[in-house]
């Protein structure tokens, strides 16, 4: 046969898997009836192990093993999705709170005042003062104590990565996300007074804001020193010693607020330099427009765990946003997965991927909603 002829026969095979496999989801959706009829779980392991064994002793072919069990599992976790849609049909759809962040006066974030934080607090605010805290995890801690009704914190920059800190302390605290902004950060390098760069003893700031001006240091030689906050790091600096020839990085206008020297402007390795600001609350609350879901997630050391997982957003034609990995700091080596994607709180596509994961991982938490 030539090439044509071995094509034509695939399409004609892959048009009869199409019609099995149409034909096996409808039997799923009898399956899920029965399954609703007899308050039985989506998820039956046992049933599961049975159909790959099966699926592996027939293939008789010792190098497809792997795939046909990928194949089949995929199968299963296709119609797995299928039969909880079906069995959340009938649910009546919950009632969220509405975010009320034009009546709320208690809002908090970590630095002071000049902070990125704070631009990014007003972006959702308007001009109510937040509340500013020593560090990430005290605005948590006065979130999930009533003590303030938002906290705003960095989670994503464009330029260094994932805020780690702002990520670990989602899984210690039981918050919700109710909303993300993006604020374009654009950081100098500023001192007390005028002095040459080269005879700067020291450059402060948070390590973050370092790491996205790295080529600017490398190039100067700079040596740093980790702070807390950008605009903390600048406080100290207007308050130090002249002669000690302390430099901060931080955003022009903090640095005019405190009356420091601009020594260098634009000293980010990109000119485009974002960053991602959430807005935590203790209880959760969903505005119209959101988008977006958060959760935080771990997998079972399996083969294809991870494969598996992304293959559910797939099968419902969700976009994952974004996907983070931090360790779950328990001696073990395991991970906790932190994934945005796209979808409404009330859509049955999404309503039954998180009843899925919910069910069948280890550990599972919806972290929020918001516009993306």
């Amino acid at each position: 046969m030539d090439l044509q002829e071995l094509r034509n026969n695939i399409d004609d095979i892959d048009s009869e898997i199409l019609k099995l496999f149409l034909r096996r989801m409808e039997l799923c959706r009898e399956v899920a009836e029965y399954k609703k009829k007899h308050d039985m779980p989506v998820y039956q392991g046992g049933r599961e192990k049975q159909v790959i064994d099966r699926i592996k002793a027939l293939t008789g072919d010792k190098s497809l093993e792997a795939g046909t069990a990928a194949l089949f599992t995929t199968i299963m976790d296709i119609s797995k999705i299928l039969q909880n849609r079906q069995l959340l049909a009938d649910k009546e759809d919950n009632e969220f709170t509405l975010p009320a962040f034009e009546n709320s006066s208690r809002i908090g974030c970590q630095g002071t005042s000049g902070a990125n934080s704070e631009t990014a607090s007003r972006l959702i605010f308007g001009d109510k003062q937040p509340v500013f805290y020593k560090t990430f995890e005290d605005v948590f801690a006065a979130v999930q104590s009533g003590e303030i009704d938002y906290g705003v914190l960095p989670v994503h920059n464009s330029t260094a990565g994932s805020v780690n800190s702002t990520y670990d302390l989602m899984a210690k605290y039981s918050v919700y996300t109710v909303k993300e902004v993006c604020v374009d950060i654009n950081h100098c390098l500023a001192a007390k007074t005028d002095i040459p760069i080269e005879e700067i003893s020291a450059v402060y700031s948070h390590p973050q804001a370092i790491a996205q001006c790295c080529d600017f240091l490398t190039a100067h030689r700079l040596k740093t020193s980790e702070y807390g906050n950008t605009a903390t790091a600048a406080a100290m600096v207007a308050e130090s010693d002249p002669a000690e020839k302390k430099a901060a990085i931080c955003s022009i206008d903090c640095a005019k607020k405190l009356g420091l020297r601009i020594i260098a402007h634009d000293i980010t390795d990109c000119e485009m330099n974002r960053t991602r600001f959430v807005c935590i609350a203790r209880d959760l609350q969903v505005s119209p427009e959101a988008d977006a879901i958060s959760v935080m997630l771990k997998i079972p050391h399996t083969e294809g765990s991870l494969y598996r997982l992304l293959t559910k957003f797939y099968v419902n034609g969700m976009n994952l946003l974004r996907i983070e990995s931090r360790p779950v700091k328990d001696g073990s080596f395991d991970v906790m997965f932190y994934l945005d994607f796209s979808g409404r709180i009330d859509d049955a596509n999404v309503k039954a991927v998180m009843n899925d994961l919910a069910k069948n991982l280890e550990y599972f938490r919806f972290l929020g909603t918001f516009k993306s």
